[in-house]
């Protein structure tokens, strides 16, 4: 019995190690792939992101000091409000990805820029940093302390995280114009869309999970077509209409994104008239969600 404790230890410490491996792998890949999108595009045209970096470029370039020491110490308070509001892991992940960061930014200062063209930086540098920014969320870490301090003013404000953030980023963007100029203030917004919507796709993957929930009397054949044709499982849940008091039978399944096109014409087809409601799913585990194959 206790060896086979001892055994159970041994192999969950090999799995915890693993996992640790694979985090710091990837934080480490999205921290340079950010610098890189800084670095090689954004910054030498004068384009800014927005949060701490923006403001980090900002005050690169008005006081002649390497972009690296902001990054990192403009991080560094938001580093222990992270811990205390989040906990020790995204903290230690944050941190680590900071100090690559900065490592990076100052390693990639003296290299050749890809391009001066003020377009291409903006959309590859906006993709690049987006995809860096993304993978560090993916794997628990982050690269800029102002989604920690928007944390922090919402418990105090009546606004949501997203729209302080947004309001903190349209005050750094537009400060931009004052600095680089106006045209280099809107480059550095559509770079920042970019990279908004490219970590949104890094995050959450291009097979992003979408819960269905379909009401209607034709369930059986509706659930039999979605399990033949997309070769999903389906979920029959019972229902009562508060209105009409009738029993209902409701059709619950997970699909990806690349799928909902088909369930909704597998649906329209079979009951045009039936409830469906399509949502985003953040993260799928267990059960039996994986596809099965369609003969």
């Amino acid at each position: 019995m206790e060896l086979e404790v001892a055994k159970k230890q041994t192999q969950h410490k090999h799995t915890s190690l693993i996992k640790i491996f694979k985090r710091g792998l990837f934080i480490l890949l999205g921290s340079i792939l950010m610098a890189a999108g800084l670095e090689l595009f954004l910054v030498p045209n004068k384009i800014i992101d927005g949060g701490i970096v923006g403001i980090s470029i900002i005050l690169s370039y008005l006081t002649n000091i390497k972009l690296a020491w902001f990054l990192f110490f403009l991080n560094l308070p938001f580093l222990y409000i992270g811990y205390k509001q989040i906990g020790k892991t995204f903290a230690y992940s944050t941190l680590f990805a900071i100090i690559v960061l900065s490592f990076s930014v100052a390693a990639l200062h003296n290299v050749e820029v890809v391009t001066t063209d003020p377009l291409l930086a903006t959309v590859f540098g906006g993709i690049t940093l987006g995809i860096g920014v993304g993978i560090v969320i993916r794997y628990g870490g982050s690269l800029d302390g102002t989604e920690i301090l928007a944390i922090l003013f919402n418990k105090k404000l009546p606004f949501s995280v997203g729209e302080i953030i947004m309001f903190f980023n349209i005050f750094i963007l537009g400060s931009a114009g004052f600095v680089f100029g106006w045209d280099r203030a809107m480059y550095s917004l559509i770079a920042y869309f970019i990279a908004f919507k490219t970590i949104d796709v890094t995050v959450m993957g291009l097979d992003e999970s979408k819960s269905a929930w379909i009401i209607s009397d034709q369930h059986i054949e509706i659930g039999d077509a979605i399990m033949a044709r997309l070769g999903r499982g389906v979920t029959y849940l019972s229902g009562e209409g508060a209105y009409t008091g009738d029993d209902k039978k409701v059709i619950f399944c997970v699909i990806t994104r690349l799928e909902e096109a088909k369930l909704k014409s597998i649906v329209e087809e079979l009951d045009s008239g039936a409830f469906l409601d399509v949502g985003n799913i953040a993260e799928v585990k267990g059960g039996r969600f994986k596809k099965r194959d369609i003969h």
